[in-house]
């Protein structure tokens, strides 16, 4: 989440909360609990890969579980060990491992891992990936290209998974490619939760979308934001990770515009598309989305990228909103 910049001729927000149709889930702030001695405390184990172990510790957390002890190492010549350090046999496993950069190496851990419990007998295998690294190949746009998120899907289904868990896939029709069950969950009553907070006015919020591609996400978010009115950024890619933004499709003068995207990987289409809503007169602009990749390559853009920190970023979890599903699953 980037916070918006304040501009000299920009009026202060209105302090109206925002009125929406559906309340926030309670599990976005309640923490889950078990009795002891429930299935839950003995048969269910959380092992976190080393991609994002702050993220596996609040799901472990939320459950009221510790997390398994789990030793990963990777050799000189980069190849990875992984050794799982107590018993699964017979347990529900849940495997905390996103395949956010690097991806390979974390996809490959996420695939060590997978088998090193089905050879030590675990019952059930879930693939936890809150980011799905390879879901933009999901299609052939031109020839000879491969569908390397259906290979992804091949790899982890063969590995020994038995259930998927992954949060804002690029493109519902990944979830196809597998041929195990798949959870998908949704980023987005976390983002509206941040946004009641800021407690706008609703008639002064418009809901972007980046591209065109993004329209009918942005339209189930408007509707959520008491019905906003929606506005298009008309982009056209001439590579890939190159971005050019052509004209607004859409009124924002005035108002508190909100672009949504599933992820901002170099920032190319949200630091252009931002530029855009304040030359068309938008009074702020947030930006909003579930994987903020911030790819190295492109770190110039902002002067305290190389930590993925920076004074506009506000960093939310989905710990409670995955622990739920695990919790029901």
């Amino acid at each position: 989440m980037i916070e918006p910049l304040q501009y000299e001729n920009g009026a202060p927000p209105p302090r109206i909360p925002i009125v929406t149709d559906q309340s926030i889930p309670s599990y976005l702030a309640a923490p889950h609990s078990y009795e002891a001695g429930s299935r839950h405390d003995t048969r269910l184990r959380i092992f976190s890969g080393t991609a994002n172990p702050a993220l596996s510790q609040e799901i472990a957390n939320y459950l009221g579980l510790e997390l398994g002890k789990i030793k990963i190492k990777r050799f000189a010549d980069g190849e990875i060990y992984v050794q799982l350090q107590e018993s699964v046999r017979g347990c529900d496993v849940f495997l905390v491992q996103p395949t956010c950069p690097p991806a390979n190496e974390n996809l490959m851990e996420l695939l060590i891992m997978i088998d090193a419990c089905r050879r030590a007998s675990a019952k059930n295998i879930t693939a936890v990936i809150p980011y799905f690294g390879y879901a933009r190949a999901d299609r052939k746009t031109q020839g000879r290209e491969s569908i390397a998120a259906k290979l992804v899907a091949n790899l982890i289904t063969e590995a020994g998974a038995n259930r998927v868990l992954a949060c804002d896939l690029h493109s519902g029709q990944s979830m196809g490619y597998f041929d195990i069950p798949v959870d998908h969950v949704y980023g987005q009553p976390v983002i509206l939760d941040y946004l009641a907070s800021k407690t706008f006015c609703s008639n002064d919020l418009v809901v972007v979308s980046p591209d065109v591609g993004g329209v009918a996400r942005a339209r189930a978010f408007a509707k959520k934001l008491s019905d906003a009115p929606l506005a298009i950024v008309d982009k056209r890619r001439h590579g890939h990770n190159v971005a050019e933004v052509m004209n607004l499709i859409g009124d924002v003068k005035g108002k508190v515009a909100v672009m949504v995207d599933d992820m901002i990987d170099t920032a190319g289409t949200i630091a252009k598309g931002a530029a855009l809503l304040h030359e068309e007169g938008a009074r702020e602009v947030y930006a909003c989305s579930t994987h903020a990749v911030f790819s190295d390559n492109h770190k110039h853009r902002y002067r305290f990228w190389k930590k993925r920190v920076f004074p506009q970023l506000t960093v939310l979890s989905v710990a409670n909103l995955l622990g739920e599903t695990l919790a029901s699953s």
